[in-house]
């Protein structure tokens, strides 16, 4: 069947795969958006009603205990992250583009830059560079502890990745997947695979790679090549 239906077939598969990946990835960050937004609200209302009823800290734990038993045990409701979320609304309920702003990046790079960073413009900083740039928590963490925003403030910008890139390198569809506390909210438990891992990968530097234009041509992926009587497989195949 393949042999009859030839290139033609071939590209039509690679253009309706490309679209799905590119679907995942709006369905992902649509994901993480509502999530932040959800943790927003949540927080916001344990605020709320604190004041208005005069409950203490023993209304966290207990709201805690009983999300756990509606929705069987999802660690996005632990009483840590209940804090969380109370912090989060406390920390940028007073202005109106960082709360919007934190809904662009994952809550685990939320969390790293509500615990480790003080200065309101610092941490605009660190929120408005992960999202540009893609981030990931490992990299915040490191960026913060190097000290990235006071250096950016003595030297004048370096690079042009902003406008440079593709949209999607900067994009946070990897971390999201990756985050617990999304596939948890999705109610999804079951692990990547090593293969698909290396799928996601490989996907990504064949789309770099083509956006560079003019001058490079994709043959293929795992391209079978054969050399006497052996067979060699390259990864990412361009002329």
């Amino acid at each position: 069947m393949k042999n009859s239906i030839g290139k033609e077939y071939v590209n039509f598969l690679n253009e309706i795969k490309s679209r799905i990946v590119i679907a995942r990835i709006q369905a992902i960050r649509s994901v993480n958006k509502e999530l932040i937004k959800l943790y927003w609200d949540i927080g916001r209302t344990i605020v709320k009603r604190q004041k208005k009823y005069k409950w203490g800290d023993a209304v966290v734990e207990r709201l805690a205990f009983d999300l756990a038993a509606e929705f069987n045990g999802v660690v996005g409701f632990s009483v840590q992250n209940l804090w969380r979320m109370r912090l989060l609304y406390l920390k940028y309920k007073d202005s109106l583009k960082l709360a919007q702003l934190v809904r662009e990046i994952p809550w685990g790079q939320n969390i790293v830059i509500m615990q480790m960073v003080k200065d309101a413009k610092e941490r605009e900083y660190y929120i408005r560079t992960t999202a540009e740039m893609g981030w990931s928590r490992n990299v915040l963490l490191n960026q913060i502890k190097a000290g990235a925003y006071y250096y950016q403030k003595s030297m004048p910008k370096q690079h042009n990745f902003s406008k440079a890139l593709p949209v999607h390198l900067h994009e946070q569809a990897d971390e999201s997947i990756k985050s617990v506390y999304n596939l948890d909210f999705l109610d999804i438990t079951k692990s990547v695979v090593e293969r698909e891992l290396e799928r996601r990968l490989v996907e990504k530097i064949k789309r770099f790679m083509l956006e560079l234009g003019k001058g490079f041509s994709f043959l293929g992926s795992q391209y079978r090549l054969t050399l006497g009587n052996n067979e060699y497989f390259i990864d990412l195949l361009f002329f």
